[in-house]
């Protein structure tokens, strides 16, 4: 019975260093978050449309208030079912949600 030898082994040396370099966070080497600029969700217009419409909705609530009786003893159905509570002011409430609502989906 005869011995196998095992193979020898080679050995490789590489004329070149490689330079080996630290590991970075891929997040903290794009840019720091004090220097990032994060953009509103609006715009200027956008804005100045939203304060439109809140506007609107004020006057509209400000027309609908009163209503009092001059006397507690008189009832006048032309003071309170006034077309100016019965109709202007729901629909310039309407109309400055509308405008909300605009200003809202509006691209910036």
């Amino acid at each position: 019975m005869s011995k196998s030898k095992p193979p020898k082994k080679k050995v490789v040396v590489t004329t070149q260093k490689s330079k080996v370099s630290p590991t970075t966070s891929r997040r903290r080497a794009a840019a720091p978050e004090s220097s990032r600029k994060e953009e509103l969700e609006f715009g200027r217009l956008n804005y100045l449309i939203m304060g439109a419409g809140a506007l609107l909705i004020a006057i509209g609530l400000f027309l609908m208030a009163g209503g009092a009786m001059p006397s507690p003893d008189v009832w006048d159905d032309s003071i309170i079912y006034s077309t100016r509570r019965t109709l202007i002011a729901p629909m310039v409430i309407l109309a400055g949600l509308i405008v909300e609502i605009f200003a809202i989906f509006k691209r910036a």
